[in-house]
Parts: C-alpha cells; structure tokens; sequence
C-alpha cells in the first residue's frame, strides 16, 4: 500500500500507548439492528455538530452502515466490556440478549451507555486501509448518569479510577 519503511508492530505499540474509548457504532437494516465496535471515534466540528469514526475498508458491518445513511455512535460504560466484545463473535446475534431503543434515525441506542449520538452519514473520505466517516449530529444524549466510559490503552480494556472534577 506505501512504501514508508514504519514497522506495522512497532506502529501499533506506540499508537497503543494513546488512550481511547470504546463505543458500538449501531444502524438497522431490513434484516435488524446491528454493530461494530469502534475505537477511532472523535468530535470534528461544533458549528455544525459533526463527529468522525473510521471502519475498515473490508468491513461488511461498515458496508452495511453506508448503506443505511444512519447510525448511532454508543459511548459504552466500564461495565459493558463483555457487550462489546459479544459484537466479535460473528455466530451469534448479540441483540437477542441486549435492551435496546430506536434513536431518532431508527438507529439503535444501547441500554446502559454512557452517551449516544444518532448521525447520518455527511461525507467518506478514503484514508490508507479505512475509511474516515464524518457524520451530521442529528441528535444525542447521556445515558446512564454517573457512568465512567470503558477505555482501551495498551491491549487491555479500564476505566478512570477517579473522574476529574468539572
């Protein structure tokens, strides 16, 4: 794909050493809800209210993303690290055992968030082996007050011992 001489390990290493969040980026088609779960979420612009994720270039679960226009970006808690990763098994349909709610898109809200943020698609842009997504708020909220968000740093999966003061 380029012909820089970065060493792929060593990439992940380092850039594992930046701390993220975990969130399931949520839509529903003809054949029901679904997810992927996301660490490369962030905010774009406030005015107007636009926030990025980045999926796989080969993902079908993305695939069928753009095919909607919509999604909802779920925020997950510390306490939803076996939610997210019942989205990897691929044999099972992780929405039979969750609750969840349509968002104003129709995309779905995952019960016990943190925050959710329903958008529809506002542009794509080709960036190496993903895509980078930038979608339109159409509406959010918080979920369960008080909730500290799941993190992933290093290869492990944590939450902030104590959340700093406002």
């Amino acid at each position: 794909m380029s012909e820089n001489h970065i060493d792929a390990a060593e990439y992940r290493t380092v850039l594992g050493r930046y701390p993220t969040g975990v969130t399931l980026v949520s839509a529903i088609d003809d054949d029901g809800p679904f997810a992927m779960v996301i660490g490369s979420f962030g905010s774009v612009s406030l005015d107007p209210p636009l926030v990025q994720f980045m999926p796989g270039r080969q993902s079908e679960t993305w695939k069928r993303i753009h095919a909607t226009g919509n999604y909802c970006v779920n925020i997950l808690g510390e306490n939803q690290l076996d939610l997210s990763n019942s989205f990897f098994n691929k044999e099972v349909d992780p929405f039979e055992a969750i609750d969840w709610a349509a968002g104003p898109t129709g995309s779905p809200i995952i019960a016990g968030c943190v925050a959710w943020i329903d958008c529809s698609i506002e542009a794509i842009h080709e960036a190496g082996d993903h895509y980078i997504v930038v979608g339109a708020v159409e509406a959010m909220g918080e979920g369960t007050p008080g909730s500290k968000p799941l993190l992933f740093l290093g290869g492990a999966y944590g939450s902030f011992g104590t959340l700093p003061e406002n």
